[in-house]
């Protein structure tokens, strides 16, 4: 994981610890959702891409402020915004 708990957690301006393994857990999904939006597999290829983890900061932070009423279409077009520079044309 390229972006660190204590990262994640200065991003939210979270400054207990009873939601540790939701922000991590949160930050993995992110990873793995900003690397199907950019296509690719390899972690270290998808943190080589400029707003790779601006991406990913932003991902877990809209999944966890919005755990009930998140709107992943609005989401996913951000990323493809703040992504496709980087994007591969396929798998």
């Amino acid at each position: 994981m390229a972006v660190t708990l204590e990262e994640m957690k200065n991003y939210l301006r979270v400054d207990y610890d009873d939601d540790d393994a939701l922000i991590e857990s949160m930050v993995r999904a992110s990873e793995k959702i900003c690397m199907d939006v950019a296509r690719m597999d390899d972690t270290q290829e998808f943190y080589a891409v400029e707003n790779a983890e601006i991406a990913v900061q932003y991902t877990a932070a809209y999944l966890y402020e919005h755990r009930e009423d998140a709107d992943h279409h609005a989401m996913m077009l951000t990323l493809r915004a703040l992504l496709s520079g980087s994007r591969k044309e396929a798998f």
